[in-house]
């Protein structure tokens, strides 16, 4: 957790610049080559006590726009999420002991969510309830199957 340092100076250029020190052109490269590993780890590894991982998402979200890859940004997210939430993939029944997990989870994604999106997000989530992944269910990337069925690429 940072204490307010994560905001002191041009917080953008040293993001970057951690980035670059780590051999990636690109935030979305850096993510990538970790893939499945939540935000806040993905922020202690480019600087523990001066990246928040709020600003990860932003800078992901931001090249996720710009390269017109909103969509696999967003299932990108659910992974981290689902990831930090259930380290062991998804419940195999979802009652009362985990249901708030499972509901606080999907809710941190929906609000990582650009709005663009969020409508599509309400969707995979009553598909989810209605119909849950088989029990175990981890995808490593926003590129599993499923994840794609759940949330095709729309953009052009």
């Amino acid at each position: 957790m940072t204490d307010g340092r994560s905001w002191q100076g041009n917080w953008k250029a040293r993001l970057y610049g951690r980035v670059r020190e780590r051999g990636h052109d690109s935030l979305t490269a850096f993510a990538d080559a970790r893939p499945a590993v939540p935000l806040h780890a993905l922020a202690d590894e480019l600087g523990k006590d001066d990246v928040a991982a709020v600003q990860v998402l932003s800078g992901l979200l931001d090249e996720a726009e710009r390269g017109k890859h909103v969509t696999r940004f967003v299932r990108d997210v659910f992974v981290r999420e689902l990831s930090d939430g259930f380290p062991d993939g998804w419940p195999p029944v979802v009652d009362e002991a985990n249901l708030f997990d499972v509901a606080h989870m999907l809710a941190r994604w929906t609000n990582y969510t650009p709005d663009s999106h969020k409508e599509r997000v309400e969707r995979v989530r009553v598909v989810l309830r209605e119909s849950p992944p088989p029990p175990g269910w981890r995808p490593l990337g926003p590129d599993d199957e499923l994840l794609r069925i759940l949330l095709p690429d729309e953009e052009a």
